[in-house]
C-alpha cells in the first residue's frame, strides 16, 4: 500500500469547498465519562466537518473507543454536549444514532453468531425493506468496494476478517452522514486496505464525514485530513497528520518512540512442530477444505503464515490446537510424536499454547476476571483434588498484568472492562508467560498500539531465541517481515512451500496469497507469476 496515495478526496482538506459554509458535522464540548476504576474521557472536545476524515490516535486505553461509543448512543455521558448539525443532541441509543445519519463499525463485531451476514445487516436497517432486496444490496456494494462477503453465510462459519467486512457493508448500507470506523483495516490485507480507502474517499468526496479510528499510522498520514490525539483520557493535541512524521506521531501518541526491534540470525534446532498430508473435508457447506497441508517449525525460529482472511486459517488452528481432532494422528506431530487427535488439555502438557484470533468468546470469557481468565489455559495453580489456590492465580494475573504493561482495575478486573488493545496484551501474555515450547499465535497485534505491538513483537523474538518454536499467523504483512525468520502462505486451504524471509517480497507473498505458487516450488511460481494475465490475477484474487 502506498503511504502517499494522491487523488480525489487525499489528504490535506476536505475534498470540495462547497462543505466549508455549512455548520460542523459534530461537534463535542466539555465530554466526561467516569467509570468505578477509570476515567475514560475527561472535557474532552472534538469537531468534525462536512466532508472531512478525521483520526482520533491515542494508546490503548485512552478513551478513543468511549468516545466513539458516547457519538453513536450506546454510552451515555456523564457530562457535556453533543452537537449534530449544529443542533444539541441527545443520543439516546444507537438506533437514535442511525436516525440521525450516525452509523459505526465497532472494533469488537457486534453480530448474532447465528443469523446469516444477510440477516445481521438487514437488523440494522429499514424494516420496509425486505431481506431479498436487502441481499441483493449487500452484493452490489460488496462487488463495488471490493469487500467480498457471502450474504447467506451463518455468521458463526466467518472468519474473523469477513465479519469485518459485514459490518462495513452495514455501515454503507444505511448512507451515513458520519462514519465512524474503529480499527476497520486491522484484519484487512493490503489490497483490500486499497480498496477501503477509495470507497472512504469517495464517502468524504460526497459530504460524508469520517471519524477513523486506528493504531496505523502509515494509514492516518495517507488518508485523514486531520488528527485529535488523547492520552488518558484527554485531548493533548491536534494536528495535520500529513505533515507528521510516524516517529511524531508515535510522541503525540505514547510520550515516545516505540523501542526498535533487534532480530539476530540464528540457526534453528531440530523440528519441533511437524505436520505432513493434513487433509480436512470442511465441516459445513461454508467451510474450507484442508487439502494435503506440509510444512514445519523449528525449535528457534518464527515461521509466519501470510493469507486472507477465510482461506482455512481457522480450520487449520483449529487441527493444531486440538479443538478439531480429526486429523490422523501422525498428520500433526510434536517432538516426532503424533498428536493429531489429542484434546487440547494433553497438547498444553507437552508445551503446545495457543492464542486465537477471537479475544472475547474464545480468548477470554467476557464476564469473568482477569485472573480467572488465567486458568483457561494455565493450571498451575490448581491442586490435584481441583482445589483452587486463589492467591497464587490473582498473582500469576498481576504478573501478566505487569509484565506487559496492561492498562486494568488489577487480577480482579472482569475482561469486557478493558480496551481491545489490553485484553489483547493480556492474553497474548498469559501463554508467553507459560514459557511454552510452541507456540501457535492468531494476529498478535491486532488492535493494539504501536508501543504494545513492538513489546509483544519484542517478546515473541525473545520466545524465539530462548529457544521456542513459534507459529505466527497474521494478515499483517510488515509484521511477519520484521519478525519472522521463514514464511508461508496459505490460500484456497493449501500451504504453499516455505521461503527465507530475506529471499520473500511483498510483491511475491501478494502472488502466492492468491494460490500462485505453481507446481511447488520458487521456479514453479516464479514461472506461473510471469504467465499469469492481470485479469486472471484479479480472479484469482477474488477467489482468496
Amino acid at each position: 500500500m502506498n503511504p502517499r496515495a494522491s487523488g480525489p478526496g487525499s489528504p490535506g482538506t476536505p475534498a470540495s469547498s462547497e462543505f466549508s459554509a455549512t455548520p460542523l458535522r459534530l461537534e463535542l464540548t466539555g465530554i466526561t465519562k467516569q467509570y468505578p476504576a477509570v476515567r475514560a474521557n475527561d472535557n474532552v472536545s472534538l469537531r468534525v466537518k462536512p466532508g472531512e476524515i478525521h483520526a482520533v490516535l491515542g494508546e490503548n486505553g485512552a478513551g478513543k473507543s468511549t468516545m466513539m461509543k458516547m457519538i453513536y448512543g450506546a454510552v451515555q455521558p456523564d457530562a457535556g454536549e453533543i452537537r449534530f448539525n449544529g443542533q444539541r443532541v441527545h443520543i439516546a441509543s444507537p438506533a437514535a444514532a442511525r436516525r440521525l445519519g450516525i452509523s459505526m463499525v465497532y472494533q469488537h463485531f457486534s453480530l448474532f453468531d447465528t443469523l446469516t451476514a444477510a440477516e445481521n445487516v438487514w437488523l440494522g436497517l429499514d424494516k420496509g425493506l425486505a431481506l431479498p432486496e436487502v441481499t441483493r444490496r449487500i452484493g452490489e456494494v460488496a462487488h463495488t468496494y471490493g469487500l467480498d462477503v457471502e450474504a447467506l453465510r451463518p455468521v458463526h462459519t466467518l472468519s474473523v476478517g469477513e465479519r469485518q467486512r459485514v459490518e462495513i457493508i452495514r455501515a454503507l448500507l444505511t448512507d451515513p452522514q458520519l462514519l465512524i470506523l474503529d480499527e476497520p483495516t486491522s484484519v484487512l490485507t493490503p489490497q483490500a486496505v486499497d480498496k477501503l480507502f477509495v470507497t472512504l474517499r469517495q464517502l468524504a468526496d460526497k459530504g460524508t464525514s469520517i471519524l477513523y479510528i486506528s493504531h496505523k499510522l502509515d494509514e492516518i498520514r495517507s488518508l485523514c485530513h486531520h488528527c485529535t490525539v488523547l492520552r488518558g483520557g484527554k485531548v493533548t493535541g491536534e494536528v495535520d497528520p500529513t505533515r507528521e512524521s510516524n516517529a511524531s506521531l508515535s510522541r503525540l501518541m505514547i510520550g515516545a518512540e516505540p523501542p526498535e526491534l533487534k532480530r539476530e540470525q540464528r540457526a534453528a534446532g531440530p523440528i519441533v512442530l511437524a505436520v505432513k498430508g493434513l487433509g480436512l473435508a470442511k465441516q459445513d457447506q461454508f467451510g474450507v477444505e484442508l487439502k494435503d497441508i506440509a510444512f514445519d517449525v523449528r525449535a528457534g525460529e518464527i515461521v509466519g503464515m501470510a493469507g486472507v482472511s477465510g482461506n482455512g486459517q481457522q480450520e487449520l488452528l483449529a487441527a493444531l490446537s486440538g479443538e478439531d481432532r480429526r486429523a490422523a494422528p501422525g498428520a500433526i506431530t510434536l517432538f516426532g510424536k503424533p498428536i493429531g487427535d489429542h484434546s487440547p488439555r494433553h497438547r498444553r502438557k507437552v508445551g503446545l499454547h495457543f492464542v486465537p484470533e477471537e479475544r472475547l468468546g474464545r480468548g477470554a470469557v467476557p464476564t469473568m476476571t482477569l485472573a480467572s481468565n488465567t486458568l483457561l489455559t494455565r493450571t498451575e495453580a490448581v491442586m490435584g483434588n481441583g482445589w483452587v489456590r486463589t492467591p497464587q492465580v490473582a498473582a500469576l494475573a498481576a504478573r501478566i498484568i505487569e509484565r506487559f504493561n496492561v492498562k486494568a482495575g488489577g487480577p480482579g478486573a472482569a475482561a469486557k472492562s478493558l480496551s481491545g488493545g489490553n485484553l489483547q496484551k493480556f492474553i497474548v501474555g498469559r501463554e508467553i508467560d507459560a514459557s511454552p515450547k510452541l507456540l501457535v499465535v492468531s494476529q498478535p497485534t491486532w488492535g493494539v498500539d504501536v508501543g504494545a505491538a513492538a513489546l509483544i513483537r519484542g517478546e515473541l523474538l525473545a520466545l524465539r531465541d530462548a529457544g521456542c518454536a513459534l507459529l505466527v499467523v497474521s494478515e499483517e504483512l510488515d509484521e511477519l517481515f520484521e519478525i519472522s525468520d521463514r514464511l508461508v502462505v496459505i490460500a484456497q486451504g493449501r500451504v504453499s512451500p516455505s521461503i527465507a524471509v530475506g529471499d520473500a517480497t511483498i510483491e511475491r507473498i501478494g502472488e502466492w496469497m492468491s494460490g500462485l505458487w505453481g507446481s511447488g516450488s520458487i521456479a514453479g511460481d516464479a514461472s506461473a507469476a510471469r504467465t499469469a494475465t492481470p485479469a486472471a490475477m484479479e480472479v484469482r484474487h477474488a477467489q482468496a
